[in-house]
């Protein structure tokens, strides 16, 4: 078997970088996914998709990838609930608010229509918001939420209805490394249990895209390449369906709360953890359950009695200076780095998959790749501009 391409990761980053490739041309590309379709950070996330940052390079990409987002469902053909009802950001400190203040005249100097709000004009676009405590917020009425299983199905399909190979529990065994050139993969079949069930096969390629998120790292030791990013588990929970009221996602900057309504009526969120297990744990704890509720109706006492239904967890990739690596890497011909997305990977995936695609068919680096890429940790010279805008 031979592929031009091979992309390990069959989340929403890969999915998309595949999807791109096909719609330039290069339609002999092999996604490998150990588990199944949305079994990663792809299907467990919240779906916000937000062009509110503090950094110049997220808030251009993401004003575009929200115009992706906006336009996926016509050209999919797949209904992905995509839903504007803009981001509510909320400080609860002096610090917070000269940030946060600089973050919207950032993305105001770059088109966005976000505003700076007082704790009273953050209560007039969510009337049930609690005051107390708060400094200040900033409202972006474009911001916005989609169903992410649909969307990882939409892009999955598209790719294939273009001649990409789809490999689902399969995991990838090791690489064929010539002369400092990958030559091709060896992959398995595994069961549901990760398991494998049948003997390793090769692959010719001699291109390797690493989309892995939290799992990159265990890709890339197998080239004997080690990455800075690392897993962090995170967790969401969704409640009982309620009568629509909330418009916007609110997210609160301090403790790193976040909620919104589903189409469904249910509030699903999430908080930050500091404390979390280190390494892949995508199980559930009471200990978040006890500060998410405390968060939540700090910020919206009216959820006090609401009901949750359903928890779940999966893993931000956190790189050290909270930006991903992206681009070619060094001393290894072939291996392509597409990870390290931190919390916001989803909500970039159908830009960046544009971009990568671009990349490979025209060998025109973007220049924030040549920023990106894995050599500023390995020459000591990560970046200095820290996104500072990551919520969960």
């Amino acid at each position: 078997m031979q592929a031009d391409v091979v992309i390990i990761g069959g989340g929403i980053m890969g999915l998309s970088i595949a999807y791109q490739l096909a719609k330039r041309g290069q339609t002999n590309v092999l996604v490998v996914e150990r588990t199944y379709l949305c079994g990663g950070a792809s299907g467990r996330n919240g779906g916000g998709v937000r062009a509110q940052w503090s950094s110049e390079a997220n808030i251009q990409l993401m004003q575009e990838s929200l115009r992706m987002c906006r336009d996926f469902a016509t050209e999919m053909k797949i209904n992905v609930w995509f839903r504007q009802g803009g981001y509510l950001f909320l400080v609860r400190s002096e610090a917070k608010r000269r940030a946060l203040e600089a973050s919207v005249a950032l993305q105001e100097k770059l088109g966005l229509e976000t505003a700076m709000l007082s704790p009273q004009e953050a209560q007039r676009v969510v009337p049930e918001l609690s005051t107390e405590g708060l400094v200040a917020a900033s409202f972006n009425p474009k911001d916005a939420v989609v169903f992410p299983w649909p969307f990882v199905w939409g892009f999955a399909q598209g790719a294939e209805k273009l001649g990409v190979k789809l490999a689902t529990f399969t995991e990838l065994v090791d690489f064929d490394v010539v002369n400092g050139h990958i030559e091709g993969v060896r992959l398995a079949a595994v069961d549901t249990r990760g398991e494998r069930v049948g003997e390793p096969y090769r692959v010719d390629t001699t291109v390797v895209i690493n989309a892995c998120g939290a799992w990159s790292p265990e890709i890339a030791r197998k080239l004997d390449i080690e990455l800075p990013n690392h897993p962090h588990r995170h967790e969401i929970c969704s409640t009982e369906p309620l009568k629509p009221w909330l418009g916007p996602l609110v997210a609160d900057l301090e403790s790193g709360l976040y909620f919104s309504q589903s189409t469904r009526g249910e509030i699903v969120g999430g908080i930050s953890q500091e404390h979390a297990p280190a390494g892949i744990d995508q199980t559930s704890s009471h200990a978040f359950l006890g500060l998410y509720a405390r968060a939540l109706t700090r910020t919206c006492p009216i959820l006090g009695s609401v009901r949750v239904l359903r928890q779940w967890a999966g893993c931000y990739d956190l790189t050290p200076d909270a930006n991903p690596i992206l681009g070619w890497v060094d001393g290894v011909g072939g291996f392509y780095q597409a990870s390290g997305f931190m919390g916001h990977g989803f909500m970039m995936a159908p830009i960046i998959g544009k971009l990568v695609a671009e990349h490979l068919v025209t060998e025109k680096e973007p220049e924030l790749f040549g920023r990106w890429n894995l050599r500023r940790f390995q020459d000591g010279k990560s970046l200095s501009v820290s996104e500072a805008m990551i919520i969960g």
